[in-house]
């Protein structure tokens, strides 16, 4: 028997404990999407470097652990060791996931206004099924991603957030999914994030690990704008360096809807971030950003899809990334504009500095356009720090290391500073120029 069918029938197993672990919710409606993921599971093949997508990205090492699926007997911790990832409860709301597992122990979701309604996903099964059942699972389909069929299969908790029409969620809203076992430990966050009519609400979805073991983290989120809904959503993976982290993320836009979407990577061992935005009708905006620092012999991997089908549209794609020592990035960027969409604005660029000679960055921004009244444009930079820009800061007394930290915090920091957020924006900025003074800045 192939390493690759006995991983599998591992997860065929454990399948069927957490099957028989759900009780009644095995009753409900979704519970045979999960079936029907776990079968298309068992029949797609794990991507290999031999496949378009994964070209770049060898995923072998993360074949090689048996994880076990997180499950309600969480590892307790005091609240004090995850304070340092939380933002002030009074200006936030909090929905806080211990391996995967919702904890309402660490959690701050009361007082929350008539129509807005924020909860792990295993209650809004029961308590808002219509929502499930219209929403959950139609926008990241299965069918042609293994990790999506796991992910979907043994999909239970995570956040839904649902915001009824011309509803404003006056506090950010902090989700924060903290990795801590003793365990080789398997979590699959299924979001749901849905906003009605002219709704608005900010989102700060963090990833960290207070655990060294190695952990897998494969989340699925699918974000729905309404017409006239203005959702600013930051996503910030600082994990283990021992960790993996495959996430996957659908945003479905309506007519004059407006996201902003801040892709933050600092942490795992291999990374791979799947986002995918479609425009279903006219004037809607887009904004990607994202920024990711990697070392050591870290690979984050960002593919993007921005897909313009509807006409008067706008696009706006920045990507940055910082690689050092044997750390690996990949950035493939794709904007498709259909034959319909004419009046379609669409910016792309990736930029990266290496640091070190053998730091290397894979990039392919792409531009599929099938109309003849557009303004796009898309591209790609890779380079190495000024040395006349270091020279300069050095002999104003300057370090060596102070003078490179400044050149890189000057380049990364424009894609985070339009985050709204101000403690978002300040913890992400302490955060960078904390990576950046325990890196090794060759040049």
């Amino acid at each position: 028997m192939s390493k690759i069918t006995e991983l599998k029938n591992w997860y065929l197993d454990k399948f069927k404990d957490f099957e028989n672990s759900l009780n009644g919710e095995s009753k409900l409606p979704f519970h045979q999407t999960r079936i029907d993921a776990i079968q298309k599971f068992s029949d797609l093949n794990f991507p290999t470097i031999k496949d378009e997508e994964w070209k770049f990205t060898n995923i072998s090492s993360l074949l090689n652990h048996n994880f076990k699926p997180a499950s309600e007997n969480v590892l307790e911790f005091d609240h004090s060791i995850i304070e340092k990832y939380l933002f002030d409860e009074k200006e936030y709301i909090t929905i806080v996931f211990v391996n995967g597992v919702f904890s309402q122990k660490h959690s701050n979701i009361h007082s929350l206004g008539e129509g807005i309604v924020i909860s792990n996903l295993k209650n809004a099964m029961v308590e808002h099924p219509e929502v499930i059942e219209k929403y959950l699972g139609k926008f990241a389909g299965y069918e042609k991603n293994i990790f999506t069929a796991l992910s979907t299969a043994f999909a239970k908790e995570g956040t839904f957030i649902f915001v009824k029409e011309n509803k404003i969620v006056e506090k950010p809203i902090q989700v924060l999914f903290v990795t801590s076992s003793n365990e080789e430990v398997f979590s699959s966050p299924r979001n749901l994030f849905v906003f009605g009519i002219n709704s608005q609400a900010k989102i700060i979805e963090s990833y960290v690990g207070v655990s060294d073991k190695t952990s897998f983290t494969n989340a699925v989120t699918e974000v729905i704008l309404e017409m006239g809904a203005v959702v600013e959503h930051v996503k910030v993976q600082d994990e283990s360096e021992r960790a993996y982290h495959i996430a996957r993320t659908e945003i479905d836009q309506e007519r004059s809807s407006n996201y902003s979407s801040y892709n933050v990577n600092f942490g795992g061992t291999i990374v791979r971030n799947d986002l995918t935005t479609t425009f279903n009708d006219e004037y809607g905006f887009c904004k990607l950003n994202g920024l990711y620092l990697g070392k050591g012999n870290q690979l984050i991997d960002n593919h993007t899809l921005m897909n313009h089908a509807m006409p008067h549209c706008e696009s706006h794609e920045m990507y940055k990334g910082i690689l050092t020592d044997k750390s690996r990035g990949v950035f493939n960027g794709k904007i498709f504009v259909k034959r319909d969409a004419q009046k379609t604005n669409a910016y792309q660029q990736n930029k990266t500095l290496l640091l070190s000679e053998d730091a290397t960055i894979n990039t392919k921004p792409q531009l599929e356009i099938f109309a003849d009244d557009v303004k796009c444009s898309h591209g790609a930079t890779v380079g190495q720090l000024d040395k006349n820009a270091l020279f300069y800061l050095r002999t104003r007394g300057l370090s060596d290391q102070q003078a490179k930290t400044i050149l890189i915090y000057a380049f990364a920091s424009d894609v985070v500073h339009s985050i709204s957020m101000r403690q978002v924006r300040d913890h992400l900025e302490k955060l960078l120029s904390e990576k950046l003074l325990t890196a090794d800045l060759k040049d």
